[in-house]
C-alpha cells in the first residue's frame, strides 16, 4: 500500500513510523522540512501516488494549505482522512472540496497524545457518511485502540472538540487543586494518593501526574494547540454562553503571552506559582 501523510509533528511523525515499520509505503510531507527517511518535499507527487492520504496539522488554514497543494493530483479510488482538529464547519469545506475529485472522505479526528501515538493506542472518532471507513480500517486499525463511530461528517469534529473543553477545563483545576494542597504543606506524594482514591481521579490526572511531580514540561499536547481548540469550540458554540470555557481560554492566552506556547498544556501550573 502506498499512503501519504501530511503533517509530521508529534503525532504524524508516530504514525508515519509505525506506518513504515510494518512495511506501508510511506512518503510524509510537511511544511517545515524534516530529517526522516519517509519525508518528501513533493506534496502533490505523493498524493499522487498514494491510495489512502491523511492530514494531521495544526488547524483549518493548514489543512487548506495541505490541499491547495494536493487537490489537482487527488483522484477516485483515492481515500483521504481528515484527523486535524478543525472546526465542522471547516471539515465540511474540506469534505466538499475533496469529494469535487472524486476522491472519498473519511473525518477521523482523534484523542490520545504522543504516548498513544507511538503505542497504537489512538481512539479515532469517525464521521462518515458512507462506508469508506471499511475502506480505511486496515490503515486505521494498524495506528489506533479503537475507532468509534459518530455519525455524518462534521459531528466527529464536534465531539473532538466537546472532549478537548474537557481535558482543558480538568487539567487547569488539576493545576490549582494542586498548587493549594502545595501551599498548604501537603506533598505531592500525599495529594495524589487521596485524588487517586477518590472520584476526581481521571485518565489525565493519571497522564499528567508524572510531568506535574517533576516539572516536566516537554509537551504531550502543547498550549497553543489546546488554545486553538478552545476558540474554535467557541466558535461552535456560537450563541451557548460557556462562561468556563472562556475562563480557560484567558489562561490558556497568558500562558501563550509568557512564551510557553510549545509547552504541554499542563505547564500552565507556572501561572499559579
Amino acid at each position: 500500500m502506498n499512503l501519504a501523510l501530511f503533517g509530521l509533528g508529534i503525532i504524524g511523525e508516530a504514525w508515519a513510523r509505525n506506518l513504515a515499520a510494518d512495511g506501508v509505503r510511506v512518503a510524509g510531507w510537511n511544511r517545515t522540512p524534516k530529517p526522516l527517511p519517509f519525508y518528501t518535499s513533493d506534496a502533490r507527487a505523493a498524493a499522487a501516488a498514494a491510495e489512502v492520504l491523511i492530514i494531521v496539522v495544526a488547524d483549518p488554514p493548514a489543512v487548506q494549505n495541505v490541499l491547495d497543494h494536493i487537490l489537482p493530483a487527488l483522484r477516485p479510488g483515492q481515500i483521504l482522512i481528515q484527523s486535524s482538529t478543525i472546526s465542522p464547519a471547516a471539515t465540511l469545506a474540506c469534505a466538499r472540496q475533496v469529494r469535487a475529485t472524486g476522491a472519498d472522505f473519511l473525518e477521523a479526528p482523534f484523542t490520545g497524545s504522543r504516548i498513544a501515538a507511538q503505542e497504537r493506542k489512538t481512539v479515532f472518532f469517525i464521521g462518515d457518511d458512507g462506508d469508506v471507513l471499511a475502506r480505511a480500517e486496515p490503515v486505521l486499525a494498524r495506528i489506533s485502540a479503537r475507532r468509534l463511530r459518530i455519525g455524518p461528517v462534521g459531528s466527529a469534529s464536534a465531539l473532538k472538540l466537546a472532549l478537548n473543553v474537557n481535558n482543558a477545563g480538568i487539567g487547569q483545576i488539576l493545576c490549582e487543586s494542586l498548587v493549594l494542597a502545595r501551599a498548604a504543606g501537603i506533598s505531592d506524594d500525599t495529594f495524589f494518593t487521596a485524588l487517586n482514591l477518590g472520584v476526581g481521579r481521571s485518565g489525565l490526572s493519571d497522564l499528567k501526574e508524572p510531568k506535574l511531580r517533576t516539572g516536566d514540561y516537554s509537551p504531550q499536547f502543547s498550549i497553543k494547540h489546546m488554545a486553538k481548540d478552545l476558540r474554535l469550540a467557541l466558535e461552535m458554540a456560537g450563541p451557548l454562553p460557556l462562561p468556563e470555557t472562556r475562563a480557560v481560554l484567558a489562561v490558556y492566552e497568558a500562558g501563550i503571552k509568557r512564551g510557553w506556547q510549545d509547552d504541554d498544556f499542563i505547564s500552565l501550573i507556572r501561572l499559579l506559582t
